[in-house]
């Protein structure tokens, strides 16, 4: 009989190394609905305590249950943003059939900075840059909308099964996570408190910053108050900056265009109200749930965009505070390692 060719170490390595290939070959495959799978994790950590209550509670059909939830989520988050996609695509497409009102904008902001600044061409010389960064973002965020259709059927297939299967399928990640059983449930917590803190905390801030400055652009007689809040509410998920980048350049319009009354009103109003909406509710939210800095938040959106479309402003933090979390832990394991190794030194 003849000797085996590998010993049992090296048919372990091989199969690792067979397994860790054949995985990042999936992973490959599946690069072009990351985005849904992300959006499924999402989904089953913010709609799965209402799965267990009406299962384990009210005794529910599980399959019912599913349906129910993915019914009701369908009319609650995903016909909005499609109203709110519909709405930004039109307006984006009158802009463009209209230049003229843009060019007499310009031209108004360059006779000003002429008069005060010495400066008539500041909006010309730094305008080019800013129609092709913003050309960039807007073909990102159309693009994640284009394939928004493909991204929610694999979702709601998945999430179909997650929900009905729910303990098998926490039972299973329990059993293959690479972490100890506690911290495999401390990372599931973490995980569900910045999942919470940056969905319905983040959506909460920038729903209400929206609201303030729709009401605002109301009050001191702006133009098109719903469209722009609208959008506060969409740049209101990047921290700090979010809302100023609405409400600031608005207001040097109307101070350009001789308004200065409402134009410093309305200043005053973002200023001093809507941005300390961000300050306040962040405080709140990081008290009662998780915090994420504002810091990863916007580097998560700046990776993000690109990569998810408008989507990217949600998933960009989410996935960076993921990262960080995973870190963490592996740095608990790594410290409870080398006390264990310690402890068997001294005996």
């Amino acid at each position: 009989m003849s000797a085996a060719l590998f010993d049992q170490k090296q048919r372990n390595n091989i199969t690792l190394l067979i397994i860790i290939v054949l995985g990042a070959f999936i992973l490959y495959s599946l690069r072009g609905i990351f985005g849904a799978l992300l959006a499924t994790l999402v989904m089953y950590t913010i709609f799965r305590p209402l799965n267990i209550f009406l299962i384990e509670r009210l005794k529910w059909r599980k399959s019912l249950v599913a349906i129910l939830i993915i019914v009701s989520s369908f009319f609650i988050i995903i016909f909005p943003f499609y109203g709110l996609i519909n709405m930004i695509a039109r307006r984006v497409i009158e802009m463009t059939r209209n230049p003229e009102k843009i060019k007499r904008v310009i031209d108004s902001i360059n006779e000003f900075l002429g008069d005060k600044l010495q400066q008539p061409d500041l909006i010309a010389d730094n305008l080019q840059k800013g129609i092709s960064y913003a050309g960039n973002l807007l073909t990102s965020i159309l693009g994640g909308a284009a394939n928004l259709l493909l991204d929610l059927t694999v979702m709601y297939f998945l999430l179909y099964f997650l929900f009905v299967s729910y303990r098998e399928f926490e039972k299973g990640l329990l059993k293959y996570a690479p972490f100890r059983d506690e911290n495999a449930v401390r990372f599931g917590i973490e995980l569900r408190n910045i999942t919470y803190s940056n969905i319905l905390g983040q959506g909460l801030i920038a729903l209400i910053q929206g609201t303030a400055v729709s009401f605002g652009y109301w009050i001191f007689d702006f133009a098109d108050p719903l469209f722009w809040g609208v959008i506060c509410v969409i740049l209101s998920f990047i921290p700090v900056v979010g809302a100023p980048m609405v409400f600031i350049p608005a207001c040097i319009i109307k101070l350009v265009g001789g308004d200065t009354f409402n134009a410093v009103g309305m200043l005053l109003w973002g200023l001093l109200f809507v941005s300390n909406i961000d300050n306040v509710l962040r405080l709140v939210i990081a008290k009662r749930v998780g915090n994420i800095h504002p810091i990863i938040t916007i580097i998560g959106v700046i990776i993000g965009i690109p990569v998810f479309g408008i989507m990217g402003l949600v998933f960009g933090p989410l996935l960076l505070s993921y990262f960080l979390i995973t870190v963490k832990i592996y740095e608990t394991n790594k410290l409870a390692e080398v006390r264990y190794r310690k402890k068997i030194a001294e005996e």
